[in-house]
């Protein structure tokens, strides 16, 4: 009999998709963005003002000045855009986590990211009177920043490295330090408090193009690394033995994967204030289609934040007429049911 020949696939070792497998993960690429689009669409013509469909378009092609076209254009465009970036980020960001601490309950906020930028949001504001929105975006991400970097540093300083295991640690433990001296300033200063709370609820509202000006740069920055990174995953997932023998630098993987995380986690959430869940569901829900192959898990991770983030924006503005429920809770409301049924249908899928 002739023998057959398996060529190695990417990640060295395993057989390549086949031509069905790649079918479905094109076919779930494509309805993921359409569904963006239509999620787009959604969040300009949606809102806690009802504008008929013709004066929506009208605001967009030739605006005449009209209330409603403040409204559209001054208001719910850069509120869309923002969420597509930040609905993104956060995608792509749990997607590194989970891959890169090997944690099928992996989000940013592992490494202590949320923690790091809220204790410095309020820092900003119990010592430095910092009021605006603008203010807060800076803090926050220095404050997701210096908390990455000091929990990757405290990671590498353990026996065996920034191992899985030594990362999880680390962040849980500066996290909770974090968080423990976060409330400690809100409870000494009332306005402190009163300020924080309206950053930490995590929301769209209210960010104008400004905002998508400061942080655009850092997604697209974190959003190249990412993908870049897509390689040295794949081998990750294998074990660190086998991604050495492949030729990946194992530290060196890691480090990117923590700058990635911090630029797009820390961007996110300095534009937004912290969105829990997000990062943790949307890597299961496309490894449905998609597989654990991180090259097409990343840039699907990616649609998919976006399209979850805009739909639960447009769901808070609907419900809750005239007023409206923040983004961070409406995905909360969404995010933890949808988990808990993800876990009693099926295992976990492989990190």
């Amino acid at each position: 009999m002739n023998a057959i020949r398996v060529r190695p696939g990417p990640a060295g070792g395993s057989a390549p998709p086949r031509r069905s497998s790649r079918r479905r993960r094109l076919l779930g690429l494509a309805a993921l963005a359409v569904s963006l689009v239509v999620a787009v669409l959604a969040g300009i013509a949606v809102g806690t003002k009802i504008i008929p469909i013709d004066e929506v378009f009208s605001a967009l092609v030739a605006p005449t000045g009209t209330e409603n076209d403040v409204v559209i254009r001054a208001l719910r465009v850069p509120r869309t855009v923002l969420g597509v970036l930040v609905g993104i980020a956060l995608g792509l960001a749990g997607a590194l986590v989970q891959g890169f601490t090997r944690n099928p309950l992996g989000d940013p906020g592992l490494l202590g990211v949320n923690a790091g930028a809220s204790f410095f949001v309020v820092c900003g504001i119990y010592l430095f009177g910092v009021t605006s929105l603008f203010g807060y975006v800076w803090f926050a991400f220095v404050g997701a920043f210096v908390a990455s970097v000091v929990v990757f540093l405290i990671g590498t300083r353990a026996p065996g490295g920034a191992t899985p295991v030594s990362l999880a640690l680390s962040g849980a433990a500066v996290m909770f330090l974090l968080q423990a001296l976060t409330s400690a300033v809100v409870l000494i200063d009332e306005t402190s408090l009163d300020a924080y709370r309206f950053w930490n609820v995590g929301s769209l509202a209210g960010r104008d193009a400004d905002v998508t000006t400061q942080v655009i740069w850092f997604i697209l920055v974190g959003t190249v690394l990412a993908l870049a990174s897509a390689p040295a995953l794949n081998a990750l997932s294998l074990g660190e033995d086998v991604a050495a023998s492949l030729g990946h630098s194992v530290r060196r993987t890691r480090l990117i994967g923590v700058l990635a995380i911090t630029l797009l986690a820390g961007a996110a959430t300095a534009a937004c204030g912290p969105i829990i869940f997000l990062g943790l569901i949307v890597p299961h829900i496309v490894r449905s289609f998609t597989g654990p192959d991180y090259r097409w898990l990343l840039p699907a991770s990616g649609l998919a934040g976006a399209v979850l983030l805009l739909l639960a924006d447009v769901v808070g503005r609907v419900v809750a007429r005239p007023g409206e429920l923040q983004v961070g809770i409406v995905v909360a409301l969404i995010g933890a049911p949808f988990f808990i049924a993800l876990v009693r249908r099926r295992k976990l899928g492989a990190i």
